[in-house]
């Protein structure tokens, strides 16, 4: 057998274009490319606004089943099927989020595809990449920090500072920052109160610029951040600081969509990245939006299970912004669904047909989801070496008793001549009528109904649950006039329910919302469920043991 070479080496070894070829493929000019070195570039605010006349391409949506660590490759079949595309002969563009520093040290190691399906330069876009979480981040702190210098310096806007909600962000998982006191040291330091830290991707000022439309919109929307309460429980914004303008300064840059390429010299925009399971897990809308001017298809993920990503992606995303995607790809494994199907991981390479069809259910459930919302849908069963035809066999056996249809897929290992029959299906599928999409819920339904329906529906949850103070806070956002808000589910990504060891497709649980947050600037409300936390910690054994520099100066350990 051959030697099966990692991620970074196949991305090390790539034949990489010129920016400006890559830009030139989609008419982009060279004067409206600010290039990061030779590989990468920002696409400028006036050729985007000057593209907005065009007319749209079509929308893909590849989102995938409950995510295990015996993964799922819905990055990795986001691009190859944009390879794919390309390859048949339509012009196609990815749309895929940027990486979070937290994870790539912590347990996923990179994120930008995988195998020959893979957008280069790997390392950049894993690490510091253009700035942009470090801007977000930066903007961010910098409200927080004018929060606590306002109330040093006489609190003229009557901050309560037992009401400040802003709390700080850094871009690394760190459990010990969860909850911190502040201000400590004496007069001179402040007034001592507790505060916190979430990840960057979980920031508001994330959301923002992921919905933003333009840099003005970026400011009207920064300006509305509600941070803190006064003690009548009247809310302070951003604007009320002066805090926006020089945010908006900060984030300049950041707003602009980054071009790549893939391995396979076909554009793509890298963009924006906040989490599915804490935040909305889309990449940015001026991305996604600017892309379907520029192509006749355009394929981007939503993070992590349908139940969480795609949710998201069609209530919040899609709602905010106008977009109708024409199809769905949804992405499998065979060992995903063994381990659904009650398989160890240590077990995933012996053959169990029975643990797949039985894992299947996981599947199924998020195909009708999926058909909920009224988009057409296929299966992409990523292969793995270890696939036996009988258990491939039985994952299209399932879907084609859901009818749907499963298509396998081996772009992990061929790029894009793996996964021609399913760029071919999913144009057709896309080209076979106009799907009728439409959110899950109404924009008047009150908040904690939207929360039961997501629970109900997508869930199949008995209901949400929540304590008075949980229940009198969405109803105090509703007659402040927030109730037109979507939601947004924080909670773990690896069940339907808030239990991570539930897997498979569970009924009938209880889902605990134990706080909300409103975040007025992004334009939804998040429930946060169960024991989902903002921070992640690092665990054991950290991927960051495993990530050096080589003698020759390369980077090892990313995947």
């Amino acid at each position: 057998m051959a030697e099966v070479k990692s991620d970074i080496e196949i991305a090390r070894a790539a034949n990489k274009k010129p920016i400006q070829e890559i830009g030139a493929k989609l008419g982009i000019p060279p004067e409206h490319l600010l290039p990061f070195g030779h590989d990468k570039a920002k696409v400028s605010a006036d050729f985007i606004a000057e593209a907005r006349k065009r007319p749209d391409g079509r929308l893909i949506l590849v989102t995938a089943i409950n995510p295990t660590p015996a993964g799922e490759g819905k990055t990795t079949t986001t691009v190859g099927l944009g390879d794919g595309l390309n390859r048949i002969g339509k012009k196609a563009v990815v749309c895929i989020r940027e990486a979070s520093l937290g994870p790539c040290f912590g347990m996923k190691g990179g994120a930008a595809g995988g195998g020959y399906a893979q957008v280069i330069p790997m390392e950049d876009i894993n690490l510091h990449f253009t700035g942009d979480f470090h801007a977000i981040t930066s903007a961010h702190n910098l409200l927080a920090a004018l929060i606590d210098n306002h109330i040093h310096w006489g609190n003229e806007l009557g901050i309560d500072t037992r009401r400040v909600t802003w709390r700080r962000v850094m871009d690394m998982n760190d459990r010990a920052l969860r909850q911190i006191v502040c201000s400590l040291g004496g007069v001179a330091n402040g007034y001592p109160r507790e505060g916190g830290f979430d990840i960057t991707v979980a920031s508001e000022v994330m959301a923002i610029l992921c919905l933003a439309t333009d840099l003005r919109d970026l400011e009207k929307r920064l300006g509305e951040i509600i941070v803190a309460y006064r003690r009548d429980k009247s809310p302070i914004r951003a604007r009320d600081l002066k805090a926006d303008g020089a945010m908006a300064v900060l984030l300049k840059d950041a707003l602009q969509p980054n071009l790549v390429q893939t391995l396979e010299n076909n554009p793509a925009f890298v963009h924006g990245g906040p989490f599915a399971n804490i935040a909305h897990g889309c990449n940015s809308a001026m991305a996604t939006t600017t892309a379907l001017k520029l192509a006749d298809y355009v394929v981007t993920e939503a993070g992590f299970g349908a139940d969480l990503g795609a949710e998201k992606f069609f209530d919040i995303k899609c709602r905010k912004t106008g977009l109708k995607p024409a199809a769905a790809v949804i992405v499998a494994t065979v060992r995903a669904l063994k381990m659904n199907g009650g398989v160890k991981k240590e077990d995933l390479g012996i053959e169990n047909v029975g643990a797949v069809t039985k894992g299947c259910a996981n599947l199924g459930r998020h195909i009708e989801n999926v058909k909920q919302f009224g988009v057409p849908a296929i299966v992409a069963i990523n292969h793995f070496h270890s696939d036996t035809p009988a258990e491939i066999e039985a994952v299209k056996a399932y879907v084609a008793n859901q009818g749907e249809e499963a298509v396998l897929c081996r772009h992990w290992a061929e790029g894009s001549a793996g996964v021609e029959d399913l760029a071919h299906k999913v144009v057709a599928l896309a080209e076979s009528g106009m799907p009728q999409f439409a959110p899950l819920y109404g924009d008047d339904m009150p908040l904690f109904d939207k929360i039961n329906t997501i629970v109900r529906r997508i869930y199949r949850g008995s209901g949400a649950v929540a304590d008075n103070s949980v229940l009198a806070q969405l109803r105090q956002w509703e007659e402040q006039g927030y109730g037109r808000l979507p939601v947004c589910m924080a909670k773990t990504q690896y069940s339907f329910s808030t239990d991570p060891d539930l897997r498979g497709a569970p009924v009938d649980h209880v889902v605990p919302v134990r706080e909300v947050r409103l975040a007025a600037g992004a334009g939804f409300v998040v429930a946060i469920c169960g024991e989902i936390m903002t921070m992640p910690g690092l665990p054991k054994t950290p991927s960051a043991e495993r990530i050096f520099l080589n003698e020759a100066g390369y980077i090892e350990g990313l995947f």
